[in-house]
């Protein structure tokens, strides 16, 4: 018997920690349809309703375990994920998707939103590569209601939040986070059909955010604007601990958004020069001023625009973004600093973020490295944790199967 220890972020461990992560995603499914969010010890919170945002991201790694390790309990229940968000959140009469529903499916929160549909896309499309039934049908439905009612021809971007269920009260607000996971659910859309043409999309949502104003401020992108995208710097000054739009500048974001524009620039036949260009600046922003000395612990939420920590919690989501960031430029690029930066990154979840005992990772530590809840409260989702454990055995870009280059140029 083999008794060498895993090195953290090695193949060998973040196998045995996927399936760790799925073992503790398990505990989420509820029996009557969908996920819960689930508290600090791995169980349902009653108090949350359903969420589309976490039923659709727990359907999309469950399809993702469903194709790279065969696993028929993960078919079965990303299977299960699909019927729900198409029996429990699907508004059949106005169309689109409720943000968050009671177990029985009647709205809790009626609004529709460009984030929570951008991960039906996602779900969908994972489910469609994995041959989940009723899934193919889902993907075109959703790729239809964010062209109809969210896509925007003249900015090439995607609207927020409409505020009533009948698609009435569009918020005068647009975002770079909901932008951003269209173009990751774009991404995946395009690998799971073939259609080149969702990845020139993607490119035209980079292009709107990254390459204008995230460039014109330094590489760091900006988060908030208003309806002619014009920047609203002070936004969400009121809280700035906000779950998605929090005040100042968001770092994980910059590492996020590096990981897509090489995903983006994997995808085209011709990409433009400016997006390894750009997903190198933001990752050296991103983790320069993030993990800033060898000792430090996580990186902080938010910071201001003179780049001062405004909300110093660590939280995980942003370790993940940062190693996958890592990972996609050193295979990319070569580049030897982002190759230790993700040893260094993986590391620190094996230490701080890992819960060996309650399962999952903690989603909040303090500066300390001690699990905090000022930010986040329970563990809601697997999303990035899980896909920080897979996506370095993929090609760079969001393939769906190794070695799949259907629609990814390069390895």
């Amino acid at each position: 018997m083999d008794t060498t220890p895993l090195v953290p972020g090695d193949r060998a461990w973040r196998t045995a920690e996927r399936a760790r992560l799925i073992g503790f995603a398990e505990r989420s499914v509820v029996s009557s349809g969908g996920f819960a969010w689930l508290d600090d010890l791995g169980a349902p919170d009653a108090s949350q309703p359903l969420h589309l945002w976490i039923n659709a991201r727990m359907t999309h790694i469950f399809g993702l375990e469903a194709i790279h390790a065969e696993s028929r309990q993960a078919r079965s229940i990303a299977a299960s994920g699909i019927d729900a968000l198409g029996r429990l959140f699907e508004d059949r009469r106005h169309g689109g998707w409720y943000e968050a529903v009671a177990p029985d499916g009647t709205p809790v929160e009626a609004s529709k939103a460009a984030y929570g549909h951008a991960f039906v896309v996602l779900a969908a499309a994972t489910g469609t590569a994995a041959g989940i039934p009723g899934a193919r049908d889902l993907l075109g439905r959703a790729l239809d209601v964010v062209q109809r009612r969210f896509w925007e021809p003249a900015t090439g971007t995607v609207r927020e939040r409409y505020l009533g269920a009948d698609w009435r009260g569009e918020e005068p607000y647009r975002g770079a986070n909901a932008n951003m996971h269209t173009v990751e659910a774009l991404l995946t859309a395009a690998a799971a059909l073939g259609d080149r043409s969702l990845a020139r999309d993607a490119l035209r949502i980079a292009e709107r955010v990254v390459d204008g104003p995230a460039r014109q401020a330094g590489w760091r992108v900006v988060e908030h604007f208003d309806r002619e995208w014009r920047p609203v710097l002070d936004f969400g000054a009121e809280d700035p601990g906000d779950h998605f739009r929090p005040y100042g500048l968001t770092i994980g974001h910059w590492l996020e958004w590096s990981r897509l524009l090489l995903a983006i620039d994997a995808a085209l036949d011709e990409p433009p020069a400016w997006l390894a260009e750009g997903a190198a600046a933001l990752f050296a922003n991103g983790y320069g001023l993030g993990w800033p000395e060898p000792t430090s612990i996580g990186c902080p939420y938010t910071v201001d625009w003179d780049n001062r920590p405004v909300v110093e919690a660590r939280l995980f989501w942003v370790t993940a973004e940062g190693i996958l960031a890592a990972d996609a430029l050193a295979r990319r690029t070569g580049s030897g600093r982002a190759r230790d930066a993700a040893s260094r990154l993986w590391a620190e979840v094996d230490r701080y973020f890992c819960d060996r005992e309650a399962g999952g990772w903690h989603s909040e530590l303090a500066p300390d490295g001690t699990p905090a809840s000022s930010v986040w409260s329970g563990k809601p989702d697997s999303y990035h944790a899980y896909q920080a454990c897979l996506f370095p055995d993929l090609p760079v870009g969001l393939g769906l199967r190794p070695g799949d280059t259907s629609t990814s140029r390069k390895s």
